[in-house]
């Protein structure tokens, strides 16, 4: 799933416009610059039935879009949530919006800390077409 999930938005020009290719899972290297997109996995859990798995399962991603300014990262946010949200194709039987926050990784004398919008994607993936 999480190959599939991350290939939707490194096919999704309006979300690489903002970020190129740097689009990754649980870490960014250390000198890469913004904007950029971190995702990780929340939750992941397949479906059941009185006779086993049904091969559906259901989860929760965590997309954290990140930028040197609010703006741009609100706008990162917008295009990656415009691309996701109602997503039906491939093994995705859907994917949704679940909840957006903003945020920043900045204190007080930490003016070169991103600005981060936080995106959560509840998600329902078949890894065949059985």
């Amino acid at each position: 799933m999480q190959r599939a999930f991350r290939a939707i938005l490194q096919g999704a020009p309006t979300v690489t416009a903002f970020c190129g290719g740097r689009i990754d899972w649980g870490a960014r290297l250390p000198d890469d610059p913004y904007p950029a997109i971190l995702m990780h996995l929340i939750g992941d859990v397949a479906g059941h039935t009185l006779t086993g798995s049904d091969g559906l399962s259901r989860g929760r991603v965590q997309v954290d879009c990140y930028a040197e300014g609010y703006a741009d990262a609100a706008d990162l946010a917008t295009a990656v949530g415009l691309v996701l949200d109602g997503y039906r194709q491939d093994g995705f039987r859907g994917i949704f919006l679940d909840a957006r926050r903003d945020s920043t990784e900045r204190g007080a004398n930490e003016a070169d800390r991103p600005f981060r919008v936080t995106m959560d994607f509840l998600t329902k993936w078949r890894s065949s077409n059985v």
